[in-house]
């Protein structure tokens, strides 16, 4: 099926043009947008204040963003929902545990899904295709944990197996390289690799851990 030039494929485009994973990258400024967005619109939502309260708010990691946002009255709201919940079970000596996952959480598995279906659908020759290729061979390609979603749930386009795999099996031969260097007596060796090669460690440790900023 032939993709077509809309959003994804222009925030793909630009996401490509940075450091790191391009999914991780547009799932992470998604993300933000959407914490933005909530207090600043959904704040007297009694639907979306329900879900928040049933979650115990944001998982411990998103909550740490709440303080860099600056709209103090609804995070105020918000916080004083689930300060309540959490002093009644403290009174009574009650265990608490959420009904429900974090709101940015399950916002941020949406994104992926979205950008790893839109991926999944360019397998064939078409112009925007062909485009999309050129784009994403060009950036750092997939983490390992978003190669891995989409293994797992679709079909994956030959072009993109073969450029993910292929990345990741370099990746590994330049960590063999490096921690050959490492070893005492071969500091003239390691010094005349690329500076890029030199801290390949901190390439492969981004490669395996998702961002979730």
């Amino acid at each position: 099926m032939a993709i077509e030039k809309h959003i994804n494929f222009f925030e793909l485009q630009k996401a490509s043009e940075k450091p790191g994973c391009p999914l991780c990258n547009i799932v992470s400024n998604r993300a933000n947008r959407y914490i933005d967005n909530t207090l600043f619109e959904h704040i007297s939502n009694r639907a979306f204040r329900a879900l928040y309260r049933a979650a115990g708010g944001f998982c411990s990691f998103h909550s740490r963003h709440l303080v860099s946002f600056r709209d103090g009255l609804a995070v105020a709201i918000l916080s004083r929902d689930i300060l309540e919940d959490r002093i009644e079970h403290f009174e009574y000596k009650k265990s608490w545990k959420p009904k429900g996952r974090c709101p940015v959480c399950i916002e941020r598995e949406k994104i992926e899904n979205e950008y790893l279906d839109f991926l999944a659908s360019s397998g064939g020759n078409s112009s925007e295709e062909q485009e999309l290729c050129a784009f994403f061979t060009a950036s750092d390609g997939l983490c390992a944990p978003h190669y891995a979603a989409l293994v797992k749930k679709w079909n994956v386009p030959s072009w993109i197996k073969k450029f993910q795999e292929t990345k990741f099996k370099d990746l590994k031969t330049r960590l063999d390289t490096f921690i050959e260097l490492s070893a005492y007596g071969r500091q003239d060796e390691f010094a005349a690799l690329s500076e890029k090669d030199q801290v390949v460690w901190k390439e492969a440790a981004a490669c395996l851990t998702e961002n979730i900023e």
